[in-house]
């Protein structure tokens, strides 16, 4: 049963490329020879095949499309890095407060020292 399953799934894949196949045939067939004349600017229309502006319409948009998530990545990499900056410098914030907070807890007080302990002075 695994095996007539396998065999459709092919078959259906084959079936499918080779209609694909057979529209792009066509389609290049039937629009290689047909003119165009599409408008750019002004008074400046040059005649063309459709099939060629629809490639040239294809490639633009996927170098469109290329451009546009280079751009949105270089963004979103700016972003991380502004955020990267802020938080190592928060942390050496940070860490510069609680230095200060060290010293300020070691230094002694002159009304808490404690007089000097030496040897236990000897009544006469």
């Amino acid at each position: 049963m695994g095996n007539l399953w396998l065999r459709i799934k092919v078959w259906t894949k084959i079936i499918l490329f080779a209609l694909v196949l057979l529209y792009v045939i066509l389609f290049v067939a039937k629009n290689s020879a047909k003119p165009v004349k599409p408008w750019f600017w002004f008074n400046h229309e040059p005649q063309t095949t459709l099939l060629v502006l629809v490639l040239c319409t294809f490639a633009a948009g996927v170098v469109c499309a290329v451009l546009l998530r280079t751009t949105f990545m270089t963004i979103r990499q700016i972003r991380e890095l502004q955020d990267r900056g802020r938080s190592a410098r928060l942390d050496r914030e940070l860490a510069d407060m609680r230095a200060k907070a060290a010293m300020l807890r070691n230094k002694p007080d002159a009304t808490s020292a404690k007089p000097a302990e030496g040897p236990p002075e000897e009544p006469t």
